[in-house]
């Protein structure tokens, strides 16, 4: 396969709200602990001598905070909405509580069945945030002249994305696992088919 694009896709360093199991989601803007911001600087010593054109976030500070090394070296970085984590509503600040966790395992059941236009309570379905990605993905591979891009998002929203990106139906999500710093890379074709060279790996942490 010819490549034209590669896409660098990230999540988040790990932020406290990750650490002690509290639901974040778009509407917490949380930055990153210790232990994030050492994941981060450990995706750079791996990769910052990459030469990226372009660097994409979310405009929550833990996803910018996760590229500020790259940013120093003088890379341009976009902020997008789109690249928001889902909005969990009214589970945004929770602890994950033997009653949240049910909620939670039950809308998964119902995306996992089909019914991923069902939203959280308060907040977003798959389908949303599915819809708002589109638009900054459509952005950036009309952008022929960035070869090689980082992507700076959320697990549930890089969720959503690979699917889409990879035409899956969003009802197999739940396939694409994601670690703070996980990196998916994918390279793209002329005909912006993609491939998955590296899936969640965090190679960069281990090391």
């Amino acid at each position: 396969m010819d490549t034209v694009k590669e896409i660098y896709l990230i999540r988040h360093g790990e932020t406290e709200y990750n650490r002690k199991g509290i639901v974040q989601g778009s509407g917490i803007d949380a930055p990153l602990n210790d232990r994030g911001k050492r994941q981060a600087a450990a995706f750079f010593r791996k990769y910052g001598d990459l030469e990226f054109d372009k660097i994409y976030v979310s405009t929550l500070q833990r996803s910018y905070q996760t590229i500020i090394p790259f940013e120093k070296k003088g890379i341009k970085v976009e902020k997008f909405e789109g690249l928001n984590e889902i909005c969990w509503g009214n589970y945004e600040k929770k602890q994950m509580n033997s009653f949240e966790k049910s909620y939670y395992y039950g809308l998964l059941d119902s995306w996992t069945s089909g019914d991923v236009s069902r939203p959280i309570e308060g907040g977003e379905s798959p389908i949303d945030v599915a819809a708002r990605q589109k638009p900054v993905m459509d952005l950036i591979f009309s952008r022929t002249e960035e070869k090689r891009v980082l992507i700076c998002t959320h697990g549930r929203a890089m969720r959503v994305l690979l699917c889409t990106l990879l035409n899956k139906p969003l009802k197999e999500m739940e396939i694409f696992k994601h670690h703070n710093v996980g990196l998916y890379h994918l390279s793209v074709n002329a005909n912006q088919e993609i491939k998955v060279t590296k899936e969640n790996s965090i190679e960069h942490l281990n090391s």
